[in-house]
């Protein structure tokens, strides 16, 4: 089988694409919610219904955190506390939209 211009051509679109692939994604600039005791009801919130280490391991690994319900926490805690949110910080409601809860 010969290879001739064409399938070169496409075999460098690929390695292009896979570049500018590897080239935009980096680290995750956002911060983690920490797991700490002043965040420790918005970890129970989202893991109230969470499977135990002795369910099956489909339930385990397509488990996906309540978060929405944690999320009630959030803005009235922030606002009581006094802490700021950064400028450009998008609405408030969606927090672990961007934030992530740690495992």
């Amino acid at each position: 089988m010969k290879i001739d211009k064409r399938d070169w051509f496409f075999v460098g679109l690929i390695v292009v694409v896979v570049g500018i692939f590897v080239g935009i994604s980096g680290k995750e600039k956002t911060t983690t919610v920490p797991k700490n005791e002043m965040h420790a009801i918005v970890y129970e919130a989202a893991y109230k219904n969470a499977p135990g280490p002795d369910a099956p391991l489909f339930k385990r690994t397509f488990f996906k955190p309540d978060k929405k319900a944690a999320e009630v926490y959030c803005e009235p805690c922030h606002k009581e506390k006094g802490v700021p949110f950064p400028p450009n910080h998008p609405p408030k409601n969606r927090c672990l939209f961007c934030h992530k809860l740690q495992q």
